[in-house]
């Protein structure tokens, strides 16, 4: 059953064994993951519960479930066992719907190949036109997915083909399809938070909205798309951060309009009534084709 307690834990175990959550690694809050795959916050609890018992995960105080190993405590013989058990009960309801010793056979031989699977994904990057722009992206993957990946430029392609798949904006896809035979290809539609947005057009008496960014590059893409989206009849006035430093304009504008990659800088040196975050908003088409990449196999 999808999303039961057995199946996220069966699924939480594989990807710490694949080392897609690192030891020492704190995981997703249960109402977070509960949110991110549409489960209850129990459900979830449940498979913590289950693979702190098995010595996988540690409950901490005040943080949560960390990683504690790679791999269960069970000894080999306490593996054979188990294996032994669980590939008993699965053969008997495969001869009950029927299935000969042959074409019992030619299944498992099919599905051992996919063994690498786990090792594929092991390693995930998303594609921005700056790195700045794939972090915006990466941030929202994991925000709403809970699917970390790392943030890399279209152009650093020596770097991308290194990667087990990849998150790609759609409107980019056609740049990389030529890597879908190696590489997992998982194209991403995307928006602007619409309550981002609302919050932008709904301050009266704003004549300038300033821009801070980490790259310059990244500068132009931005403002085009928010144009496009916002009715605003001032003026823009952008600048990316220089070391420990903000656009001296910074001081002197209305509103400031910050990338997730320049916010340590400006929500230490702006005022919160003064600034608001962009953020990414996954469709959630995109969101269930992720969650079934990578949760419902």
């Amino acid at each position: 059953m999808k999303h039961s307690a057995k199946h996220i834990s069966d699924r939480i175990r594989l990807m710490i064994a694949t080392k897609q959550f690192q030891v020492g690694e704190l995981l997703p809050s249960t109402r977070e993951l509960g949110r991110q795959l549409g489960a209850s916050f129990h459900t979830v609890r449940k498979a913590y519960h289950q693979l702190a018992d098995e010595g996988l995960i540690t409950p901490e105080q005040g943080r949560g479930f960390v990683v504690n190993r790679q791999s269960t405590s069970l000894d080999k013989t306490q593996r054979i066992e188990m294996g032994t058990e669980k590939m008993q009960e699965l053969l008997e309801e495969l001869i009950g719907y029927g299935l000969d010793e042959k074409e019992i056979e030619a299944i498992f031989e099919e599905q051992i190949s996919y063994m690498e699977w786990p090792d594929r994904i092991q390693s995930i990057a998303t594609v921005g036109e700056t790195v700045e722009l794939a972090k915006l992206l990466s941030d929202s993957i994991k925000n709403q997915i809970g699917v970390k990946s790392v943030p890399i430029s279209a152009d650093n392609y020596d770097r991308l083909v290194k990667y087990d798949a990849l998150f790609v904006p759609i409107h980019l896809v056609s740049e990389f399809r030529s890597l879908s035979n190696t590489i997992r290809l998982l194209p991403v539609v995307f928006h602007y938070d619409a309550d981002v947005l609302l919050s932008i057009v709904d301050r009266s008496g704003i004549e300038a909205i300033g821009l801070v960014t980490a790259e310059e590059e990244s500068i132009s893409k931005i403002i085009d798309e928010l144009k496009t989206l916002m009715n605003f009849e001032g003026a823009f006035v952008a600048g990316a951060t220089y070391g420990k430093s903000l656009p001296l304009f910074v001081r002197n504008t209305d509103l400031i309009v910050y990338t997730p990659a320049s916010a340590r800088l400006v929500e230490q040196k702006v005022p919160e009534v003064k600034r608001i975050k962009l953020e990414y908003i996954i469709s959630e088409k995109s969101a269930q084709m992720i969650r079934s990449e990578l949760w419902d196999q």
